[in-house]
């Protein structure tokens, strides 16, 4: 079975709450480069529905902080209301200043039913709720085309343009852009899932414009299930499954105690998504429990053919968390391949 990377999910919104300092992120990716165990940093994204520092702002400056880790945001939630040649420019430059680190993951966002304030971030940007996934499709096919560095032209459903070279270039070629989807798992909905019919368009829109998948909310086998569907959806395409990604957005609390791991993580989710979610759907969504425990499930996780798990530490406690982390799972699982 092929190494399993993983990744740290840097808590950006926990600026915003005040539980963390700007600086305590710089410092925890260092931290995280220096140990040799993550191959990726993750930030969120978000304008007014759970708002946060900047995703491509922070990815930036922790481009100036590190030399190795990837880059990623997952997901850029906004992506539906950013115009693409302006984003374009904006992450071109990313990879530029990170030396070809940057790992861009888009997603559709919250409905306008998610909460009062994700409706309200589709307002003030002029976007309706229905227009997302042609907005994803489309702005997805514009990087794609302006990332060469070619004179291009667009005529499309939401953006249209003549002769338009975006520079600089990626260093990356091709610049990768993944889709990020929890379609049987919908966080706003307390992990419910979208219909039958919505689950296999999400999918579907994997296998057929992206590089890789990023998911979250499932288990090992549900993982296989949905990533068996999607590589037959890609061969489909013409598309070889292999040559994608995929990946799980995870979170993670060590503790003796499972319940009171899981019962830190649920605070933890609760406050930094304005949620109350219930224990099970926590329990979903976060390996918890004593070191051993948390190796188990992450062997299990890795066995399922992730070929990344991105971990966000589920307390307050990021440093504590980190430290554990290092120290007492990362060795078992060093020598896995």
């Amino acid at each position: 079975m092929p190494r399993t990377s993983f990744g740290l999910v840097l808590a950006n919104r926990a600026v915003v709450l005040g539980a963390i300092q700007a600086r305590d992120l710089i410092e925890l990716s260092q931290q995280a480069e220096a140990s040799g165990a993550f191959d990726a940093l993750w930030v969120g994204d978000s304008l007014l529905a759970k708002p946060r520092l900047e995703a491509v702002a922070l990815l930036s400056a922790l481009a100036g902080a590190t030399s190795r880790v990837r880059l990623g945001v997952g997901c850029l939630a906004t992506f539906v209301h950013r115009h693409p040649l302006l984003f374009a420019q904006q992450w071109a430059s990313l990879d530029v200043l990170s030396g070809g680190r940057a790992l861009l993951a888009v997603c559709l966002g919250g409905p306008d039913e998610q909460s009062a304030a994700q409706a309200l971030e589709h307002k003030v940007m002029g976007v309706r709720s229905s227009e997302r996934v042609g907005r994803l499709e489309e702005g997805i096919q514009i990087l794609r085309q302006v990332f060469t560095g070619e004179k291009v032209s667009h005529r499309g459903g939401f953006y249209q343009f003549e002769g338009v070279r975006i520079e600089p270039r990626p260093v990356q070629r091709p610049c990768p852009i993944w889709i990020a989807s929890n379609p049987t798992g919908l966080t706003w909905k307390g992990g419910a899932s979208a219909s039958d019919a919505a689950v296999e368009r999400g999918l579907r829109r994997v296998a057929r414009l992206a590089d890789g998948w990023m998911t979250n909310k499932v288990s090992p086998a549900q993982f296989h299930e949905q990533w068996a569907r999607i590589a037959r959806m890609a061969r489909e395409e013409g598309r070889d499954p292999e040559a994608l990604g995929r990946a799980l957005y995870h979170n993670i609390n060590i503790n003796e105690d499972r319940g009171q791991a899981l019962e830190e993580s649920k605070a933890f989710l609760d406050t930094y998504y304005t949620s109350k979610f219930s224990p099970a759907f926590v329990e979903g969504w976060t390996v918890a429990g004593s070191p051993a425990r948390c190796i188990a499930e992450l062997r299990e996780y890795a066995a399922a053919g992730l070929s990344h798990i991105s971990l966000r530490l589920a307390s307050w406690d990021q440093r504590g968390q980190l430290k554990r982390f290092l120290s007492e799972v990362v060795p078992a699982l060093a020598g896995d391949a």
